[in-house]
C-alpha cells in the first residue's frame, strides 16, 4: 500500500505539471502514454492467441494529434471510418482471415485510439483556461471514481458489482465512485469559476451532469480493462508503475471519461450558456 501511495503521489505531481503546461506539452505526453496503452493491450491479446492488426492503431493515434488539436470534430468520424476500413481490408487479405481477427484488431481502435482522439480534441479550444478546466475535469472524474470506490467499497463491502469480471468491486463501491466523480467534477468547475471570475465557464449544473455520465463511463472503462485482463489470463497489463501495474491499468478509466468530457465540450457547451 505504501508503494502504491508513493507512486500515485508522483503521478499526480507529474500530471499537475502537464496540465499547467497544456498544449503540445500535454499532447506529446498523452501520445506517449496512449501508445504504451496500445502496446500493452495488443501484447495481452497476442499472448492469449489472437492475431490483431497492429500498425493502424499506432498510425491513427499519431495522425490524430495535430488533426484533432486543430480540426477536432470535423475529422473524428472520417478518421475512424478510414481506420475501420484499413483494418478490415488488412484482415481480409490474410491467407486465413477470421472475424475474430477483425474484432480484436478493432478493440484498441475503439477503446484506446478513439478516447485518445477525444483527449487531443479537448486541446482544440482557443481559450487556454477552458482547455485547462476540461482536461482537469477528465482526470478529476477518473480519480474521484477510483478513490471513492476503493474506500467506500472497502469500508462498506456488500454485494458484488460484476463478480465474474472483477470479484473485488462492490455495488457500494460503485455508488461511492459515482459520488466521487460528481463531487470532483463540481469542485473543478467551482474552483475555476471562483479563481477566474471574468472567464465564461459552463454552469454548475452542467458540470454535475458531466460528472454523473463521466463517472459511469470511468467505471465502465475500469471494468472493461478487467474483462480484457481476465480474457487474456493476466493480472496487470504491465509493471511500469510499482504497485499500480502498467500504463493501461492507470489510464483505463481516464480514457473512457475523456470521451464524455470531449462530448461535453463539443455538444453540450455549444447550447448551454455560461
Amino acid at each position: 500500500m505504501t508503494q502504491r501511495i508513493v507512486t500515485g503521489t508522483l503521478l499526480i505531481i507529474a500530471l499537475a505539471a502537464l496540465l499547467i503546461a497544456g498544449g503540445w506539452y500535454f499532447a506529446v505526453a498523452a501520445l506517449i502514454a496512449i501508445t504504451l496503452c496500445i502496446n500493452e493491450e495488443l501484447r495481452a491479446l497476442r499472448q492469449c492467441g489472437h492475431n490483431p492488426v497492429r500498425w493502424p492503431s499506432y498510425a491513427a493515434l499519431v495522425l490524430s494529434v495535430p488533426l484533432m488539436m486543430y480540426f477536432s470534430s470535423v475529422v473524428l468520424v472520417p478518421m475512424l471510418t478510414i481506420i475501420c476500413f484499413v483494418v478490415l481490408l488488412h484482415v481480409m487479405r490474410r491467407e486465413d482471415p477470421t472475424l475474430t481477427d477483425v474484432m480484436v484488431s478493432m478493440l484498441p481502435v475503439l477503446t484506446l485510439v478513439l478516447p485518445g482522439m477525444c483527449l487531443f480534441g479537448i486541446l482544440d479550444t482557443s481559450l487556454r483556461r477552458m482547455q485547462a478546466m476540461l482536461l482537469t475535469m477528465v482526470f478529476a472524474i477518473a480519480v474521484g471514481s477510483d478513490t471513492f470506490a476503493l474506500f467506500v467499497g472497502t469500508w462498506i463491502g456488500g454485494r458484488k458489482l460484476c463478480p465474474r469480471i472483477s470479484p473485488h468491486k462492490t455495488i457500494a463501491g460503485a455508488v461511492g465512485g459515482l459520488v466521487g466523480s460528481i463531487l470532483l467534477a463540481w469542485l473543478v468547475g467551482y474552483i475555476f469559476a471562483r479563481v477566474l471570475p471574468t472567464q465564461a465557464f459552463p454552469p454548475m449544473w452542467a458540470n454535475i451532469v458531466v460528472g454523473v455520465v463521466g463517472g459511469v463511463a470511468a467505471q465502465m472503462g475500469d471494468l472493461f480493462a478487467s474483462m480484457v485482463k481476465r480474457h487474456c489470463g493476466i493480472k496487470d497489463f504491465g509493471n511500469l508503475f510499482p504497485g499500480h501495474g502498467g500504463m493501461l491499468d492507470r489510464m483505463d478509466s481516464i480514457l473512457f471519461a475523456a470521451i464524455i468530457v470531449y462530448s461535453y465540450r463539443v455538444v453540450v457547451m455549444t447550447y448551454i450558456p455560461a
